[in-house]
């Protein structure tokens, strides 16, 4: 059975803008780095208090959709509430998730983050959860007896994410998240490097400052960026344009491929 919850502080959603950076190095090198933004929403304080600015399940400007999630369900907290359960993790405390929300109603994520802690806010377990461009979706629960912000977590590769790489080999995560202080915002880094059977192969991260999220703050971040996620699904093809062009060896959509998991 999962621990009951116990009382813990509301938390305030926050906004992160920072960089998105992807390396490949091998066999022909490729490297980029694009400004980026990014929603950071305690989901277990916004099932007991709206969060101002942010619509849910319906249209907005900006909206988080729950179907956007997990197994495309009404409710994406409570279907990571379970797959933590049948994990054996005991997460009674907040639940943040790092993503991407929809603008003009569009949004694709390449990998969100599911952060969950304890009453006491420590960090309990990760779900990593990935989207590929085949409309398929798989998530990674990373989790240990040593679990903190900064140790570096590994999974097996059992998805097809992209067609320049093969499902083989293991990703190595390492999340940090800094506190506040009177001079800085709180910072937030997601690094994963994935290795195939010739050793590292791709050097991928998102970082970002971190800020109230408040109806002012969300308007002036997507006037900043008004095109983000339309550009990430842009981008991602550009940047696949240009390994074609460097004769990355292409591969399709393997027969069988866990989607929802």
């Amino acid at each position: 059975m999962s621990e009951p919850l116990k009382p813990f502080p509301t938390a305030q959603a926050l906004i992160g803008t920072g960089q998105v950076r992807h390396t490949r190095l091998r066999p022909a090198r490729n490297a980029f780095a694009y400004r980026t933004w990014f929603l950071l929403i305690p989901m277990r304080s916004w099932r007991r208090h709206p969060i101002n600015g942010l619509t849910r399940n319906r249209r907005g400007l900006v909206s988080f959709h729950d179907a956007d999630h997990g197994d495309g369900g009404p409710d994406a907290l409570a279907w990571v509430e379970n797959l933590l359960n049948d994990a054996g993790v005991q997460a009674s405390g907040e639940i943040w998730l790092h993503t991407y929300p929809r603008v003009l109603g569009y949004v694709f994520n390449p990998v969100s983050f599911w952060y969950a802690h304890d009453a006491e806010g420590s960090l309990k377990a990760i779900v990593a959860e990935v989207n590929n461009t085949f409309g398929q979706r798989h998530s990674y629960v990373l989790t240990g007896p040593d679990m903190r912000w900064g140790r570096e977590l590994v999974a097996t590769k059992t998805f097809h994410v992209s067609p320049f790489c093969q499902v083989t080999g293991a990703y190595r995560f390492r999340f940090m998240r800094s506190g506040q202080t009177i001079e800085n915002n709180e910072r937030t880094v997601a690094r994963i490097d994935y290795d195939d059977d010739q050793g590292p192969l791709l050097q991928t991260s998102v970082s970002g400052v971190l800020t109230p999220l408040t109806s002012g703050s969300l308007f002036k971040t997507v006037l900043s960026m008004p095109l983000l996620t339309f550009g990430i699904i842009a981008r991602i093809h550009w940047q696949a344009i240009k390994l074609l062009a460097k004769r990355v060896p292409f591969s399709t959509k393997p027969l069988k491929s866990v989607s929802h998991d």
